[in-house]
């Protein structure tokens, strides 16, 4: 008993650090899009250069993510997760400091390379420190916090720049990650990656598969059909994800005339309707053990909730409705959804196998708005929701052939 209730406050702790640091990444997602009304009279940009800081940020977080889990691999989680969350707060104190466009381009480089380290060290920490039958419930508290990062970042940005001003807004971003950082420094004994174990775990598998080829190969794993179904998996639900933030609120005032204003309201209430989500998934994740099943079954009623708005004939009432139950539908997936991809990772290459799975979520983000932007310029708001529909609807045949192409793994 005194060692179960030991390894359970472990367990506590390392979700509770990692999900800290998670939350953070997250939160830096919106302090620069939070900032763009002063951005834009500060140095009189145009909507166009304002939108490519955020390509720039997602792309080059997407070419870290996939190879920062080698490095993750071969130094271990640790140091990497130091060293992003270090490259978070330089970017916000870079942001701080711009005298042009030019400088506002390094942040996002600065940022985007912080950024994406964070999937490939939290997963690799999770899945090697947490015990099994926490692991659903690690997933979710993960999944929460990036979700109230996503909530918690234009209400603290742009209520510090309206009482002092942006600088100061970046400047207070800064601050608060260097928080994060020296919190997690305090308690670096609980983020011990043993490269070791993991590397002995690696030759293990591949003397019971007989097979040389991971053994002589750090690459084998990209032969995987499961890595690459993990990554469209991923790719398709950013993609609409991120539009959806980034569109719905103008796609809402072409369609139902509903208040820019209100419709940004309701991309914070699809953000706290995730969060919790996110907690019912994990417990449901841990209980039902299907989590294929569980993720058809969301996105067929999010895929309906997209369609139903894509009429408009839906009552202007229950509108925060659906965007509550859009959000509900996409944070009860997520633990699901990482139960799949650990069961797609082979032994002891966690750090490489979802930098590459989770750089679909950096693309995505990058891609899905760039395409929508298209249909809401050429006056097709209702293309919105639509594609997003579709999007999710080419998502569902790689959950089962994912579940059914993999069988659970000790990582």
């Amino acid at each position: 008993m005194t060692v179960a209730l030991s390894r359970r406050a472990s367990d506590v702790r390392v979700i509770g650090l990692i999900s800290l640091a998670h939350g953070s990444s997250h939160f830096f997602h919106l302090i620069l899009p939070s900032m763009f009304p002063w951005l834009k009279d500060a140095f009189a940009l145009s909507y166009a250069e304002l939108g490519l800081l955020m390509s720039i940020f997602f792309v080059v977080s997407c070419l870290v993510q996939a190879s920062s889990g080698f490095l993750v691999d071969h130094i271990g989680a640790r140091p990497v997760l130091f060293a992003g969350v270090g490259l978070l707060a330089i970017a916000a104190l870079t942001y701080s400091q711009s005298t042009g466009y030019p400088m506002l381009i390094l942040g996002a480089v600065i940022a985007g390379c912080g950024n994406g380290i964070f999937h490939p060290v939290d997963y690799t920490l999770i899945n090697h420190k947490v015990s099994a039958p926490n692991l659903p419930y690690a997933y979710s508290m993960h999944g929460v916090t990036g979700y109230l990062g996503w909530a918690a970042a234009p209400a603290f940005m742009v209520a510090i720049a309206q009482v002092s001003d942006w600088r100061i807004a970046f400047l207070s971003a800064a601050a608060l990650e260097a928080l994060i950082l020296l919190v997690l420094w305090l308690y670096k004994y609980y983020l011990v990656d043993d490269l070791k174990e993991r590397h002995e775990q690696t030759q293990v598998d591949t003397q019971d598969s007989h097979s040389s080829a991971q053994k002589t190969s750090p690459f084998a794993f990209l032969k995987l059909s499961a890595v690459w179904l993990c990554w469209v998996f991923f790719f398709f639900s950013m993609a609409s994800t991120s539009s959806l933030q980034s569109f719905a609120p103008s796609a809402l005032f072409s369609i139902y005339q509903t208040p820019l204003a209100v419709g940004s309201y309701f991309i914070t209430l699809l953000a706290l309707g995730s969060a919790v989500g996110v907690l019912f998934g994990g417990y449901l994740a841990a209980k039902l053990q299907a989590p294929e099943r569980i993720v058809s079954s969301c996105l067929s009623l999010t895929i309906l909730a997209c369609l139903l708005l894509a009429t408009g004939i839906i009552s202007h009432s229950w509108l925060p409705v659906l965007f509550i139950g859009l959000g509900f539908g996409y944070g009860v997936v997520a633990p699901s959804r990482d139960l799949l991809v650990k069961n797609a990772t082979p032994k002891g290459v966690a750090g490489r196998v979802y930098g590459i799975v989770y750089s679909g979520i950096d693309l995505g983000a990058a891609v899905g708005p760039f395409i929508f932007g298209f249909f809401m310029d050429s006056g097709l708001p209702k293309a919105l929701f639509m594609g997003i529909a579709v999007f999710q609807l080419m998502v569902i045949p790689t959950v089962f052939k994912v579940s059914s192409s993999t069988t659970p793994k000790t990582v």
